[in-house]
């Protein structure tokens, strides 16, 4: 399967990057191979996240302090969110 990152989420990748490149860029760098890696594995085993909060959705978690919101289709995987894993990121009923 292909994986997709939504704009959303491709904006939070950048800003995690720019967070931690600020005091250490090669830590950026680690973390953002992270975040690929776990795309990458999504791509061979798509269900290997849990069921998410949000109907239809998986979350995958490829760093004690991130976590990855995406939607399965067909053939592709929709990376939808990427946040801080102590943030509150439902949306408001």
């Amino acid at each position: 399967m292909k994986v997709l990152w939504s704009t959303q989420a491709k904006r939070q990748r950048r800003a995690v990057w720019n967070y931690i490149a600020a005091d250490n860029p090669r830590a950026a760098n680690h973390m953002d191979e992270l975040f690929e890696a776990a795309a990458n594995r999504l791509a061979v085993h798509p269900k290997m996240g849990k069921i998410g909060e949000i109907p239809d959705t998986r979350e995958l978690i490829p760093h004690k302090s991130y976590r990855m919101v995406y939607r399965i289709t067909e053939d592709t995987i929709w990376i939808v969110t990427l946040i801080h894993t102590a943030r509150e990121w439902l949306p408001s009923t």
